[in-house]
């Protein structure tokens, strides 16, 4: 019998939720549930006998073919494209923004735009994205939408646990043209689903990705709810993760939450928001091992413009790689038309405005593997080798950040009760982490002064002679 998904990706903490695996299981005994942590992983309903292994050569965290392989088999013969280990293959880099879309999303409102003309133009029948669901145990799931209103109403970023299990099966029972949005890790599970299934390869015209650089858990919004004034999180109805407000730069976003009485509760990411995102709280394990920021596996990829030059306007920016030539076509269709405004963007410059991800899922997940291994943990062959030798100050950063995403979770559970969290008793128990983050980078701070201090005196030495 071939390995499964369960004892090779599950039992290790790996999984990530996707529910690619139970979309696709022949004997359809796999189911996504949550664990106690409100993260998705896969589960058996009963013991798998066939043997197939199907499960595990559609799972993005096992070890099969990596983002490069898998990019230059699909994108690879692309007259024009070209190639970076940083970003994967790409045609053309854009900064722009849909004129209709800008102030409801969360960036530039450049996805939402591009998936409602596909189905005004009748280029797909349907759009596969997250949609709310005014459920407090499930307030977002994947749908399959086929008009432009759900489309715009589904509009704004989603840092909350879905899975595709529903929508995979539907693709394969409803024929049509589908267009659908996701994270690095369920495009790549979609593209190895798309190898062994006839019918997704063929359903499947468009896939568009977002930069990511880690998932959250349900119990990160509910710490978030709770954190901006929320008492009873069983009567959340929505949330919104990323206002905007025109006094504020872009960067500095609101959360908000609505309960089934209407009251709203609000908090912006510099009151508490990016303490909980930056340090990796509720963050899945699996997370720290994806070494794909740019979604490279996507036919174009949107991202955040975070660059100096776009960050202070509070309506916000896209950047965007584009990987398909029909993408292009559509992109210089909407600018003709003046639906959007865009323009050429150096790579670099794309690069650039996510130097701190790429840090997260490079460097630092270099140091993450030698870690695992020196705990004898099950680990992942990577783009990255293993090292030990990234620097005293992102070693002990690296060290810090794993502990506080394993307390978090369960210090969560501890002071999570009757559908109330102990907001002060929790954010007193991880302050020392805090304390201890702010000391590293006051030291990095330091250390880069006197970096600094050598470099201009080595300068004005040779100047000298």
């Amino acid at each position: 019998m071939k390995p499964n998904v369960i004892d090779e990706i599950v039992k290790n903490d790996l999984c990530i939720g996707c529910g690619t695996c139970a979309g696709l299981c022949p004997q359809k005994i796999l189911k996504i549930q949550d664990n106690e942590y409100g993260e998705y992983v896969s589960s058996e309903t009963k013991a798998c006998d066939s043997g197939c292994g199907l499960c595990l050569e559609v799972c993005p965290f096992s070890n099969n073919e990596n983002e490069t392989q898998m990019g230059a088999k699909i994108y690879g013969s692309t007259e024009g494209m070209k190639y970076l280990p940083e970003t994967g293959y790409y045609l053309d880099s854009y900064a722009g923004y849909s004129n209709e879309f800008r102030q409801s999303s969360a960036s530039g409102g450049m996805a939402t735009w591009l998936l409602t003309n596909l189905l005004k133009e009748g280029i797909v029948d349907y759009v596969i994205c997250p949609s709310p669901q005014k459920n407090p145990e499930k307030l977002f799931s994947f749908e399959i939408l086929s008009d432009e209103n759900s489309v715009k109403a589904a509009s704004g970023s989603v840092y909350y646990p879905v899975e595709m299990s529903e929508v995979i099966q539907k693709i394969m029972e409803v024929p049509g043209r589908y267009a659908i949005t996701g994270l690095p890790c369920f495009i790549k599970a979609l593209r190895l689903a798309a190898q062994k299934n006839r019918k997704l390869r063929e359903r499947i015209v468009f896939t568009i990705g977002l930069v990511c650089g880690q998932m959250k858990s349900k119990n990160y919004t509910r710490y978030i709810a709770a954190l901006a004034g929320n008492n009873s999180l069983n009567k959340i109805q929505s949330v919104y993760y990323r206002g905007k407000s025109p006094e504020k730069p872009a960067s500095n976003f609101y959360f908000q939450s609505t309960d089934v009485h209407g009251s709203q509760h609000k908090i912006f990411w510099n009151e508490g928001v990016s303490e909980a995102w930056v340090n990796r709280w509720f963050t899945p394990n699996a997370c720290n091992y994806c070494d794909d920021v740019f979604a490279e596996l996507a036919d174009v990829t949107f991202m955040d413009a975070w660059l100096p030059e776009y960050s202070k306007d509070s309506r916000g920016t896209n950047l965007m790689l584009v990987r398909l030539p029909k993408i292009l076509a559509y992109i210089q269709k909407g600018v003709e038309k003046k639906e959007i405004k865009v323009s050429e963007i150096s790579v670099e410059k794309v690069i650039q405005s996510q130097a701190g991800v790429l840090d997260v899922k490079r460097e630092q997940l270099s140091y993450r593997l030698n870690l695992a291994r020196q705990k004898k943990r099950k680990t992942l062959e990577k783009r990255v080798k293993t090292r030990s030798d990234i620097g005293i100050l992102k070693k002990r950063e690296v060290r810090l950040k794993i502990r506080m995403q394993e307390e978090s979770k369960e210090l969560f559970l501890e002071y999570y009760q009757n559908y109330t969290l102990d907001i002060k008793t929790f954010r007193d128990r991880m302050h020392p982490y805090i304390k201890q983050t702010r000391q590293l980078r006051l030291l990095g701070r330091f250390a880069f002064l006197i970096c600094t201090i050598k470099k201009i005196s080595k300068v004005e030495g040779k100047k000298d002679e």
